[in-house]
């Protein structure tokens, strides 16, 4: 398992939180995921064998959502 934090630009809704949420857990590979409001930030926990940090970061941006940076 692999935990990363990505930087998104500012979400500005509680509706921008569930729309990421919702994809997280309906996407396979990802054990565990969560959207960080005051900060912009999600936290994912995913199997690497089944989906890498590069497809999360793209699943995010087909929302809308501009991922800035990885840790």
């Amino acid at each position: 398992m692999t935990t990363r934090t990505y930087q998104l630009e500012t979400v500005t809704c509680p509706s921008c939180i569930a729309k990421i949420e919702g994809m997280l857990k309906k996407t396979q590979g990802i054990h565990e995921s969560e959207v960080l409001f005051n900060t912009s930030r999600v936290r994912a926990t995913f199997d690497e064998k089944v989906i890498d940090s590069e497809t999360i970061k793209s699943k995010i941006d087909k929302l809308g959502y501009k991922v800035l940076g990885e840790r």
